[in-house]
């Protein structure tokens, strides 16, 4: 790690200012630790688990809907080996994989597997379906960002050539 050499005649601020950049300099993912909730000096550790302006599979995420906002939460639990039958999501969302494995297929034949503490952001508007790998459920939290009125998942009618 880095280390600020802190001179002898700098203000108290300077000094200040260069022994906390020492100390974040010389911690890892100190200063990322502290996104702002102002508790890191209390132990408190934040950990982003995914930021993301595209889904999994890389396409840009639309615009929120308009109307008065929504967020839903959610928790899915999946036994083991269930397909869930091919759906899109109408809003912005991402999940977290507490439990289990999860495998996502897109329709165009796209796939992300998941472990549990993995996350994502989910495709908008473009059919998928998730399958729980076994051997345990798969259990995972998801939050939509939507809007009042617009479901957050609308099933599927099935491709011939995928099933999907």
């Amino acid at each position: 790690m880095g280390h600020i050499p802190c001179k002898a005649g700098w203000s108290r601020a300077a000094w200040l200012l260069c022994l906390s950049l020492s100390s974040a300099i010389s911690v890892p993912g100190a200063i990322a630790n502290d996104d702002g909730h102002g508790g890191a000096g209390e132990g408190v550790v934040v950990e982003r688990l995914v930021q993301e302006s595209r889904s999994w599979d890389g396409a840009t995420l639309p615009a929120y809907p308009p109307g008065q906002p929504e967020v839903t939460v959610l928790r899915i639990t999946i036994p083991a080996g269930v397909r869930l039958a091919s759906h899109q999501h109408p809003v912005i969302n991402a999940g977290v994989l507490l439990q289990g494995r999860l495998r996502v297929e897109s329709r165009t034949g796209q796939v992300h597997e998941l472990s549990a503490g993995d996350a994502l952001v989910e495709l908008v508007n473009r059919s998928h379906r998730g399958i729980s790998l076994g051997p345990e459920p798969a259990v995972i939290l998801v939050v939509y960002a939507g809007a009042k009125g617009v479901p957050t998942t609308v099933l599927d009618k099935p491709s011939p050539k995928t099933g999907l």
